[in-house]
């Protein structure tokens, strides 16, 4: 248990939505701050692979000029798969690497591999600028590591750029059923001080299982924290308000969100 003085969470009630085995570097965050976590897995992720696609994919590895990874997901995944194709990380050719974010950046140094590009505006439609901006785009190959759900903004504008792009799906994000899970439950009865929404497929997921999760008439109601401004615009699509939201999609970025909208 904690002893630090001061807590800025001290004695709030954070519900967390993401995926239960991705949830724990955040979770240990927010308690690190004083605050008690709900876990309530709304979606879960899997690996697609070894599919026809992702076997192409790494055998033209040395062809491409850009490997784009769109989310941590997408890191987790491409070298789950990668490591059972090669031993060896110089297998991953000479390809520059682009990150749509800190956090999926993060991901890549786990790997030891740095990012070269991660966009100011870390969305599809930033990165895309940005890597318009880094260079000429006509006829390069590039490969862009994403999931089940992931728009087609970034290759179509990469496309619109004239570079030939390949979209390849690693990993899957489905939604959980959470109608019988224990933090539910506790939900629905005690409701938090607030709900993390760490990606749209939890906002989603969320929406789609609202009868589940509808609170009491005594049950506290949540402030709603989103991780960035794609969950964002998802959150206010379904009508969800968003009360907090991290200055960059991180967990230490959520947190710090968090500690400042409580701090007032």
């Amino acid at each position: 248990m904690s002893t630090k003085k001061n807590q800025p969470l001290e004695g709030r009630k954070i519900v967390v939505t993401r995926a239960a085995d991705q949830s724990g570097s955040l979770v240990e965050l927010l308690a690190a701050e004083g605050a008690e976590v709900i876990e309530l897995p709304l979606i879960q992720t899997r690996c697609t692979g070894p599919t026809l696609d992702t076997q192409e994919a790494f055998k033209e590895l040395w062809t491409y000029e850009w490997l784009i990874f769109t989310s941590p997901n997408g890191v987790r995944y491409f070298f789950e798969l990668f490591f059972k194709t090669f031993d060896d990380i110089r297998s991953l050719g000479g390809a520059h690497i682009a990150a749509v974010g800190n956090g999926t950046a993060e991901a890549l140094r786990k790997f030891y591999i740095k990012a070269e590009l991660i966009p100011e505006v870390q969305t599809s439609e930033g990165l895309a600028e940005a890597l318009t901006r880094e260079q000429t785009l006509d006829n390069l190959n590039i490969l862009i590591v994403t999931g089940n759900q992931a728009s087609e903004e970034l290759s179509a504008s990469l496309e619109a750029a004239l570079a030939i792009v390949d979209k390849v799906q690693f990993y899957s994000t489905e939604r959980n059923d959470i109608s019988k899970h224990p933090s539910a439950a506790r939900f629905r009865s005690e409701g938090a001080d607030a709900i993390v929404f760490a990606s749209g497929s939890a906002v989603e997921s969320f929406v789609a299982q609202a009868k589940d999760l509808k609170t009491e008439a005594n049950a506290r109601r949540p402030q709603a924290c989103s991780i960035g401004p794609v969950t964002t615009e998802i959150m206010k699509k379904y009508g969800i308000p968003v009360d907090i939201s991290a200055a960059k999609p991180t967990p230490s970025d959520i947190v710090k969100a968090l500690c400042k909208h409580f701090a007032k």
